[in-house]
């Protein structure tokens, strides 16, 4: 899906017709393809998977040889935090923290959720940088040692340049508005898994010939993990030690507001292949992330498992029975695909801010100069500019040290989850009445009301380990609350000066942004449809369209083709008089069509012809697309009767041979249906 996906990006074909088509206009807009519920898990999973590289070392560092029990527990939880998302999907096809949190809880406390996730955003980008150069850099000295070179690479140093050079990289790449494909999100997860079940074998074999010991339960926290918490009141409250060593390994779960982007991409029907892929996101990170992180403190010895907090797969990797030379290239796969699978975070961490901070400007309240589209690629790198200057700074003041940036980053994922969760049980109360696909399992239904016992459950769970960080966690305190304030003065300044702005954009409801370029002909346009149906569903009212949602509603995908058509009027003279009509406005329209594609998940292709005859032009793209249906909404001014009448006499105007096949034209409106045959 393109960077800049709020844009849509149309084509026009200037030709002059003795037949009265003036213009025809196609918005071929990436936001219209939807991908399998496979390939959102994969997104999803780039994101979100790629912890499993440094998640257990920051957790070892914090609280000693114990945490790979807390990462599977975490990993566990990871189950509930899907459920929450895709009850909250299942409410706004365009969500995410700040949506969800503004419906619920208001906009003040909306903005607050923003700087929280953006904190998260921001940090995701340097920690999977910085983990992926130590993996490198890793991977390089092994080979010196193993070839006897006299030459040490300084990891930290290395890491520090190999991140900056990954956001760089991605930062342009995100400023240009190449497409985030989904199909190499899905290549990276395959190959992950490949090597996961490479190391999965060759872990039990290793174990098969030395043995293991479990991991001790034991918690053995470091000085700097007790924050501001004195040691002594550990002996006091024996499941404080039990949370703050959760607080330290809840990290892992950051990615999962991936889950509420890639929604509106997923293809019909939304919400059940949202739940398909929510159970492929659970089962491999526990898998991957927990499974690995477990065989880490079972294969590496404890004496020189500190050796490898920076990256601990490679450690896996490398104390693995068999051979030294094929252990060194399966270090290499290992360094290879979490360099692929972190370098790919880096990416999407800067996707997703500039999608947060996206819907934050649809609201109004970002001023024009973040919403500023680049002249050239029509993306709003502005936004990205200041992401990727915030990332590129905190990786030089990390200076390269994975487990500093995880002590900051437990701020953004858990203060975010703590205030949309809340939202979500705010909006069963205040939007009873609206309809779920989806709601947290454990439900109790007094009156139309659904108690919800379940996410109520996990909402205070929540809140008990956000609470305990603010105290153990010095660092995510400071930094993250220091950060979310900043980020809120700036809110509440450029909402100020974008009063005005803002209270149009209200009135007059979100609109998507229009770009333009020029094609050579009409089977350009036309020559993608490839399916054996074609339907020409024909647009003019955003009031007016139940034609088209009845037409997704029992869409075929697989065998059929929607061609979206708006035919705009043209001012032209008749008896000596200019006659105007009255203009609908084309972007309104648009929008409020692709919404409706993005909430039934169907791919669609809107085209605008500017013509002084509209049901001559519906004639001329339904025989030029081959169409064996046109779908009409009833006019206001006409009447279904007489729309079909005027439509017949200009198909009969255009029709020069026989038909291959028949056209069915059915005229929709609530409850009623008029339909004809043209032959």
């Amino acid at each position: 899906m393109s960077n800049s996906e709020e844009n849509l990006n149309t084509t026009f074909l200037n030709k002059n017709s003795p037949l009265r088509v003036k213009k025809v206009v196609v918005l071929t807009t990436a936001m219209l393809t939807f991908i399998p519920f496979w390939k959102a898990a994969a997104v999803v999973l780039c994101d979100f998977g790629s912890s499993a590289f440094y998640v257990g070392g920051i957790a070892m560092r914090a609280f000693g040889q114990a945490f790979p029990w807390y990462v599977i527990a975490v990993m566990l939880f990871a189950g509930a935090m899907l459920a929450v998302y895709t009850e909250s999907c299942s409410m706004f096809v365009r969500g995410g923290v700040y949506k969800v949190v503004k419906e619920g809880l208001g906009g003040t406390v909306a903005k607050v959720a923003t700087g929280a996730i953006m904190f998260d955003f921001v940090l995701t980008g340097p920690i999977s940088g910085v983990s992926a150069g130590h993996y490198l850099s890793g991977l390089i000295n092994s080979l010196f040692h193993h070839f006897g070179v006299t030459m040490y690479i300084p990891e930290n140093t290395f890491a520090v340049c190999f991140a900056i050079l990954v956001t760089m990289f991605f930062w342009y790449q995100n400023v240009k508005g190449i497409e985030d494909s989904s199909d190499k999100s899905a290549k990276i997860i395959i190959f992950a898994f490949f090597i996961c079940v490479i190391l999965f074998v060759w872990s039990i074999v290793t174990i098969a010939k030395r043995g293991a010991v479990l991991p001790t339960f034991a918690l053995d926290f470091s000085d700097h993990a007790y924050g501001w918490v004195k040691p002594t009141l550990l002996q006091k409250i024996g499941m404080l030690g039990v949370v703050m060593a959760i607080g330290h390994s809840v990290l892992a779960l950051s990615g999962l507001e991936t889950m509420a982007q890639v929604f509106r991409e997923i293809e019909y029907p939304k919400i059940k292949n949202l739940k398909k892929a929510a159970i492929i996101v659970f089962i491999f990170a526990l898998v991957f992330t927990g499974g690995l992180t477990f065989l880490s403190s079972l294969i590496i010895p404890p004496e020189i498992i500190g050796q490898y907090s920076e990256n601990l797969l490679s450690g896996l990797s490398m104390q693995l029975w068999g051979p030294q030379g094929l252990k060194l290239i399966l270090q290499a796969l290992v360094v290879f695909a979490g360099v692929i699978m972190l370098s790919g975070a880096v990416n999407t961490a800067l996707i997703g801010s500039n999608g947060v901070l996206n819907r934050v400007a649809e609201d109004g309240v970002l001023t024009d100069w973040f919403r500023n589209i680049h002249p050239k690629y029509g993306t709003t790198h502005n936004i990205i500019n200041v992401v990727a200057i915030t990332q590129i700074l905190i990786i030089v003041l990390s200076g390269g040290k994975v487990y500093l940036l995880g002590e900051a980053y437990a701020f953004g994922v858990l203060w975010s989850f703590v205030l949309e969760t809340a939202a979500i049980v705010m909006l069963r109360f205040k939007n009873r009445e609206k309809k779920r696909e989806f709601m947290v399992p454990f439900n109790i239904k007094i009156k139309n009301y659904y108690f919800p016992v379940g996410i109520t459950i996990i909402l205070l769970i929540l809140v008990a380990l956000a609470g305990v960080n603010l105290f153990t966690k010095k660092t995510a305190t400071i930094t993250g609350i220091s950060f979310t304030v900043f980020l809120f003065i700036v809110f509440w300044i450029s909402e100020k000066l974008n009063a005005k702005k803002a209270n149009a954009m209200f009135e007059e409801g979100h609109r998507e942004k229009i770009n333009t370029k020029n094609v050579n002909s009409l089977e350009e346009v036309l020559g993608k449809l490839n399916k054996p149906n074609t339907t020409l569903v024909a647009v003019k009212n955003p009031s007016n369209l139940y034609h088209f949602e009845e037409v997704l509603k029992t869409l075929d995908e697989n065998t059929t083709d929607v061609v979206i058509f708006y035919a705009k009027p043209v001012t032209e003279s008749r008896f000596g008089r200019n006659v105007s009509f009255a203009p609908t406005e084309e972007n309104e329209l648009f929008t409020k069509v692709i919404l409706s594609a993005e909430k039934f998940g169907h791919r669609v292709m809107p085209i605008l012809v500017q013509s002084n005859d509209a049901f001559y032009a519906i004639s001329q793209v339904a025989k030029a697309s081959g169409a064996n249906q046109i779908v009409m909404g009833v006019s206001g001014s006409h009447g279904a009767n007489n729309q079909l009448e005027r439509l017949v006499m200009a198909w009969g105007a255009l029709k020069k041979e026989e038909l291959e096949k028949k056209i069915n034209v059915r005229i929709l409106w609530e409850g009623r249906e008029v339909s004809h045959t043209l032959e």
